[in-house]
């Protein structure tokens, strides 16, 4: 059998562990010939494909190494048109493929399943920091960007100390509150503002104004899809022929530019960025990349093409692709971790 295997999307750490693993399993236990395709559904998009083979040797000593030794792509669309399409089908007739390994997120997962109409068998592995992927309780990456995000606000927080200011921290997320939620209630934040849940700035001002009478200091943590009731997302950039052309970002600076003239102290804004995906991943990202790449190659061998590796109830299992694609998995409202967090004082930004 031979096998191709992409990293699609935004880059997080674990990617490269998934790499090894699909390789070595498939390898080791189905003899098979496996191709690492470049720069995600890119590398099938042109008039000659590129791929490079993927040795035991080649994938040994990058499990603990950040980013992606394919290289990846969050704008590629092999669905963009007609022709595209057809010249993927034909690339892959060309190679030989049996099946692709498509590593990625909510958008892989979509291209996925739409690539079927030429043919091209998928077997889907859930890569994100965002933490957004339907029917998949944890996605590796996730666990490295909290702890990032969280060593930011413990840092941002002695500063914030010293100065008596009100300090917002923005992080990735798109319309999930997932990674704003986690690493807020791990990194101490006063507010934690989620896209779920659009805030009312009056209740945000008041526990700015109450804070600054006893400790003298304020720790917002937003998710970038997060926005004020009423008020409309704060877009960065619109990116034309990309399977997701929206980028979220800026609405930590907008929030400030709101709360500083009711005010005495200074309110300053960080946005973390892209140093958020970037970085080793975590012990536990290693462990988890590792067991979704071995259980993604067990669904190579077993011909159980169209399905996405996934972790569900604490177990390693798969769904089907076609129930992933184009869905999101946002925070329940009623999510235990939202009335633990109201219980010991952290503002969720809902109307007082």
């Amino acid at each position: 059998m031979r096998v191709g295997v992409l990293t699609g999307g935004g880059d997080c750490p674990g990617l490269n562990a998934v790499i090894r693993s699909v390789t070595k399993s498939l390898i080791n236990h189905g003899q098979c010939e496996v191709l690492g395709i470049a720069d995600g559904f890119e590398g099938l998009m042109g008039e000659v494909p590129r791929v490079k083979p993927l040795s035991w040797d080649e994938v040994s000593g990058i499990l603990h190494i950040g980013g992606t030794i394919l290289g990846t792509s969050n704008s590629a669309n092999p669905l963009r048109d007609e022709a595209t399409l057809a010249q993927v089908g034909r690339n892959v007739q060309t190679l030989g493929l049996d099946v692709v390994v498509a590593i990625g997120g909510d958008g892989t997962m979509s291209l996925a399943h739409g690539l079927s109409r030429v043919g091209l068998q998928c077997v889907g592995v859930p890569k994100t920091i965002d933490n957004d992927i339907a029917r998949c309780e944890r996605s590796f990456g996730f666990d490295t960007a909290v702890a990032t995000v969280t060593e930011s606000l413990r840092r941002i927080e002695s500063t914030a100390n010293s100065h008596h200011r009100v300090m917002i921290v923005e992080t990735m997320g798109r319309h999930a509150g997932w990674l704003a939620l986690e690493s807020g209630i791990a990194g101490a934040a006063d507010v934690i503002l989620l896209p779920e849940i659009d805030y009312d700035l009056q209740s945000i001002i008041h526990v700015c104004q109450e804070r600054e009478q006893r400790q003298r200091y304020t720790i917002i943590c937003i998710g970038e899809g997060a926005k004020e009731s009423g008020h409309s997302l704060t877009v960065r950039e619109h990116i034309a022929h990309s399977p997701d052309p929206v980028r979220l970002g800026g609405v930590g600076h907008v929030l400030r530019e709101r709360l500083q003239p009711h005010l005495q102290s200074e309110v300053r804004t960080t946005v973390l960025g892209h140093v958020q995906r970037g970085g080793d991943p975590t012990p536990f990202d290693r462990v988890l990349a590792t067991q979704f790449g071995h259980h993604a190659a067990q669904l190579v061998l077993q011909g159980q093409f169209g399905r996405m590796v996934t972790l569900e109830h604490g177990a390693i299992g798969s769904v089907a692709i076609s129930e992933v694609a184009n869905t999101q998995r946002k925070v329940p409202l009623d999510h235990g971790l939202l009335r633990m967090a109201r219980d010991i004082g952290i503002c969720l930004g809902e109307h007082c």
